[in-house]
């Protein structure tokens, strides 16, 4: 919940000669509702994508205060993000409403980023592997081999989000890895070996690169450090 629409046009016109040229990677920008349409216009001849950062289940209906996919196509969204941790932790989202919105966004032609991932207490009895192959497994139900070509997964440990606490390359690698063998013993060994699979626990400027040089680190779901130009720039960078 940062930058107004003013604020995230200046945000980007700021950021679009930083990372001109820079076409070894997406770049996507996921803003507020408030701020997609200015965005979007913002970033037109650019090589920066928009995204949203939620998206409701249902196309339309009693639903108030809730943004359907079609609302989000229209004013220039090309991904959403489903299942972040903090959506998860501080306003219900389940499993069973995440894959609701995996299937409507999908259905609308949006690209989803799925985000997957275990609380402190998980990866300390050691059970970091089940839950997250679970989740992915849950979270996919009903996906299409054919629609999962739209599909990123984030990999995000909640217990390294917004504390300073980042998992080892190591760590991020080994369940970066066990998503990737879920995918593929659900879609088979082409479709795990395509997808993109993100680390998203407080990844930076700092330690981007170590991180991205993992094999099954395709590329970050930045949060703090991508309010910073600079920061985010050498993210890129780093990712390209």
């Amino acid at each position: 919940m940062n930058q107004t629409p003013a604020q995230a046009r200046e945000f980007i016109t700021a950021l679009a000669p930083m990372v001109k040229g820079k076409d070894g990677c997406d770049i996507v920008l996921c803003v507020p509702f408030v701020d997609i349409w200015v965005a979007a216009e913002a970033a037109k001849g650019t090589n920066i994508h928009i995204g949203a950062q939620n998206v409701h289940f249902e196309a339309k209906g009693a639903f108030t205060g809730e943004i359907s996919a079609d609302m989000l196509k229209e004013v220039g969204t090309e991904y959403v993000i489903i299942g972040h941790s903090e959506r998860r932790q501080y306003f219900g989202e389940t499993d069973e409403t995440v894959n609701k919105r995996v299937k409507a966004a999908l259905a609308a032609g949006l690209k989803v980023i799925l985000c997957v991932g275990e609380m402190l207490d998980a990866r300390q009895a050691g059970i970091t592997d089940e839950l997250v192959a679970m989740q992915v497994k849950l979270d996919l139900a009903g996906v299409s081999a054919d629609d999962l070509k739209n599909v990123i997964i984030a990999y995000e440990p909640v217990w390294a989000i917004g504390t300073g606490l980042t998992a080892t390359p190591e760590q991020a690698d080994e369940t970066c890895g066990v998503i990737r063998d879920t995918v593929a013993k659900l879609y088979g060994s082409i479709a795990a070996k395509e997808i993109i699979i993100q680390y998203g626990g407080s990844m930076n400027d700092k330690n981007a690169a170590d991180l991205l040089a993992k094999e099954n680190i395709d590329g970050g779901l930045i949060g703090g450090a991508s309010l910073k130009t600079d920061a985010f720039t050498a993210i890129v960078s780093a990712a390209q």
